[in-house]
């Protein structure tokens, strides 16, 4: 049993096989960084884990808890279908999954079986990004990672399930999306790796707007050094990203609060 703030739930981990409890304990460290990151949105956003051995199941938080509340013990598994498969007792609170996050998250999930882990923020400079005409431009190192970043166009709130469609038409089978006038969704084949591009995707969005808040001309990068820079970021040519540093901002989560463990 924990207990955050008044919030008591009861431990999943004799509920659960050891493949997905140490998901739970991997996506509930992801939370809690996002949340340490600057990259949180209250309780408005959503990361999902697939649960492994089961391709038709992901894990996600619980509508009403911060990310700086979310354990491993506290996230909900669900189906594609909706269908709630394993959820702690939250007593009167009655916790559920939010319907937006279950639209974007569950298509994704089916229509990407590679795809680990999915993240999605409402950053500032995400948001920004997402307003500018222009999307993302490939004016740093950082950046040039995104060259073929893809774009989604707002519709409202993504509570129909008729959007699922041409969201991950969007995506195709890039790592990262900018929702016009909504935010960003990246995805992993880990949840490390996730969270890897995510990082790196708000660090070049920041860049971005600090260098046009300047109102300088930019410098030009030729088009062949683009495509050669954005193949080096590809897998192909280089180790996954989140392998080296999954395990130390674990260590780091470790030394700062170990209950996202529980």
């Amino acid at each position: 049993m924990s207990e955050l703030g008044g919030l008591q739930i009861g431990s999943m981990r004799t509920r659960c096989s050891e493949a997905e409890w140490r998901a739970r304990v991997d996506l509930a460290a992801c939370y809690r960084l996002v949340e340490l990151y600057g990259m949180s949105d209250m309780m408005a956003n959503h990361i999902s884990a697939r649960v492994p051995e089961e391709p038709d199941a992901f894990l996600i938080n619980a509508y009403g808890m911060l990310y700086e509340e979310i354990t491993a013990s506290s996230l909900i598994k669900v189906d594609h279908d909706g269908k709630i498969l394993g959820t702690p007792d939250f007593g009167q609170l009655q916790y559920g999954i939010n319907q937006a996050g279950y639209v974007i998250h569950s298509a994704v999930h089916a229509a990407r079986p590679e795809v680990a882990c999915v993240i999605h923020v409402h950053t500032a400079a995400t948001m920004a990004v997402s307003v500018l005409e222009c999307g993302l431009l490939p004016i740093t190192q950082t950046a040039m990672r995104f060259l073929k970043i893809g774009h989604h166009d707002y519709r409202g709130v993504v509570l129909n399930l008729e959007e699922q469609d041409s969201l991950v038409r969007d995506l195709g089978s890039g790592e990262a999306l900018i929702l016009r006038n909504h935010g960003a969704l990246v995805v992993g084949h880990s949840i490390g790796e996730a969270f890897n591009w995510t990082h790196r995707l708000e660090l070049a969005c920041r860049a971005q707007l600090t260098a046009m808040a300047c109102g300088a001309k930019f410098v030009d990068v030729p088009q062949s050094i683009l495509e050669e820079t954005w193949s080096n970021y590809q897998p192909q040519t280089r180790r996954a990203y989140g392998v080296m540093e999954w395990p130390a901002l674990r260590r780091k989560l470790d030394r700062i609060d170990r209950s996202y463990k529980d």
